[in-house]
């Protein structure tokens, strides 16, 4: 299994990131990514997966990171990006929940970003909170343009919260869909269709701790270790077996991410 997205940089594993990556190799998590959400956490996430062979890197600048957004943070972001172990840009995109940044300046990141992504060949991770019309209107542009390598694998939307509606039009355009912990909340009903009604070979697993912790541990720190229950609840819901399952999110990650193995 690979877990497609946690921040491990985040301080919330600083007293035991050693024991956090132990766990998760003992749960069969054999890869995890981590993706920046500004320069200075990317260039944590590439510090990381030098220190750590099962650790990957994704660089960029989050929607609530990118009022200062500028010129020289897509230089800085392109430098990064060309890093050995660094698998895509993200994560971007944009955020109407949180007040953190003019609106006009995360469209600009955003847009940037993803310029950036597809001249250097590189999917994208996206963040997607109380802004699915916009979020789809820029990737839909985008996708019409993109170099053959990406037409297959443009990215992920990830931790999807969003309609069966905004999830067909993601995936109308080659994008895989990234499910959390919330799949295992008892009220997320919605959610869980969209996962079953989700091709298994477009749906990637992730935490995105230290956040969205499934049940049985909602409330605690997120980690890698706890993929395993997002992958039972969806092989619960298809119906199919957690081993199918578990390999095909894991063949998907290898896929869009272009992993070693």
């Amino acid at each position: 299994m690979i877990d497609t997205h946690c921040h491990l940089n985040f301080d919330a594993y600083d007293a035991d990131r050693d024991d956090v990556l132990m766990r998760a190799a003992q749960a069969g998590v054999s890869q995890v990514i981590n993706p920046g959400v500004d320069l200075l956490s990317s260039q944590a996430a590439i510090d990381l997966a030098r220190q750590y062979p099962a650790v990957f890197a994704a660089v960029g600048v989050h929607p609530n990171s990118s009022a200062d957004f500028s010129p020289e943070v897509v230089g800085s972001l392109k430098a990064l990006a060309k890093t050995d172990k660094v698998v895509a840009i993200g994560e971007i995109g944009l955020d109407y929940y949180w007040d953190k940044s003019p609106k006009l300046a995360q469209y600009a990141a955003f847009e940037a970003q993803l310029a950036l992504a597809a001249q250097l060949e590189l999917p994208v991770i996206i963040h997607n909170r109380e802004a699915s019309e916009d979020v789809m209107a820029v990737l839909e542009s985008w996708a019409t343009n993109l170099p053959s390598s990406l037409k297959d694998r443009p990215g992920v939307l990830h931790s999807f919260s969003a309609s069966q509606s905004i999830a067909a039009r993601a995936l109308a355009i080659g994008f895989c869909l990234g499910f959390t912990g919330p799949v295992t909340f008892k009220n997320a009903d919605e959610l869980r269709s969209v996962a079953l009604s989700t091709p298994l070979d477009r749906i990637l697993v992730e935490t995105d701790g230290p956040f969205l912790t499934p049940v049985p541990y909602r409330g605690k720190r997120n980690e890698p270790a706890y993929i395993p229950y997002i992958v039972d609840r969806v092989a619960n819901l298809k119906p199919l077996s957690s081993e199918d399952v578990a390999r095909c999110t894991t063949d998907n990650a290898v896929r869009l991410f272009r992993l070693p193995q």
